[in-house]
């Protein structure tokens, strides 16, 4: 961390400085005042919680490891690729470990469970992970074909790899889907963040994704924790797979993990600005056009418009098929 600059300026000295000392202070206030609204106690002295940017880096070397000649560093050669990936997942996955261990270790303390062992538990975790990862390059390769067959504008699957946000996103959440399995969501949640920032397509990493699936441009897409996406489907930017209501406990509190979301049966397309909600199913091989808002379920084979969506009284909408 860097020491403070003194400012000399004249400015700086009629305000009387940036009162940073009592900031300090106020801050520090605040913070204590916040953990005990939490019941939170201080005898955790370091960081309890897991790291954006470590988790930041752990992707971006576990995508040079699933493609290093692709998305490796730019001065690998071929015969060099077995050692960089070596070397890469070792380092990669000794640091998942750690930030594995620090969500297991929260939830813990969150809990007020007596703490297990959580090293074993963590390592348990990323060793399950680091063997799915074969299976997860199987399923990549899936969704890049399917982009790059889907798009007249992609010149190679190369392209499609590089430079596409809906492949770097699918990414970010085949990773995150299979923590999120192994029972560390807010790692994987964390890990589905980061591609959602940079790519502003958001996918929960707790939907269920079938192979070849593409996004086309993508932004503005979201894709809700319960979704259920077969095979072969493509979306197009701004389209939600959302929950149309959401259901209260007893205590009247939102009810976590009910089923809420979208299911798209294989071969289904969705238009841009698309919405549908709810726990309803796309049949199969059906299309929803753009700018369609869509609650109730559509048989295989459905051609569903805002044209078609207007023949009946309250959007029900008829359905060519």
């Amino acid at each position: 961390m860097r020491h403070p600059v003194a400012n000399s300026s004249l400015a700086y000295e009629q305000v009387g400085g940036w009162g940073v000392k009592e900031i300090v202070a106020e801050l520090h206030a605040a913070r204590d005042s916040w953990r005990a609204a939490q019941q939170r106690s201080r005898e955790f002295a370091v960081r309890e919680f897991p790291s954006r940017e470590a988790l930041k880096e752990i992707a971006e070397a576990l995508c040079g490891a699933l493609f290093p000649m692709r998305l490796g560093p730019a001065d690998l050669h071929q015969e060099g690729e077995d050692f960089y990936v070596g070397h890469t997942l070792d380092t990669a996955l000794n640091s998942l470990f750690q930030q594995v261990q620090l969500e297991l270790g929260y939830n813990s303390r969150l809990a007020c469970e007596e703490k297990n062992d959580v090293e074993a538990q963590a390592a348990e975790i990323v060793k399950a992970f680091a063997k799915q990862l074969p299976a997860l390059r199987g399923l990549l390769d899936a969704d890049v074909e399917a982009a790059y067959l889907g798009d007249p504008a992609a010149r190679s699957v190369d392209e499609v790899l590089l430079c596409y946000p809906g492949i770097l996103a699918v990414i970010h959440y085949r990773l995150a889907h299979a923590l999120y399995a192994l029972g560390v969501p807010l790692v994987a949640r964390i890990i589905s963040e980061i591609a959602h920032s940079i790519t502003g397509i958001d996918i929960h990493p707790g939907a269920q994704i079938g192979p070849g699936f593409f996004v086309d441009h993508g932004t503005g897409v979201v894709i809700g924790e319960t979704t259920i996406i077969g095979r072969n489907v493509r979306l197009y930017q701004a389209v939600t797979l959302g929950a149309k209501r959401f259901t209260q406990d007893e205590s009247g509190g939102l009810e976590k993990g009910a089923p809420r979301h979208p299911i798209l049966e294989d071969e289904v397309v969705v238009y841009a600005g698309a919405t549908i909600l709810g726990r309803i199913t796309i049949g199969r091989g059906s299309s929803i056009g753009g700018n369609v808002w869509l609650t109730r379920s559509v048989p295989p084979g459905s051609h569903v418009s805002q044209a078609s969506l207007q023949h009946e009284p309250g959007g029900a909408g008829r359905v060519a098929q």
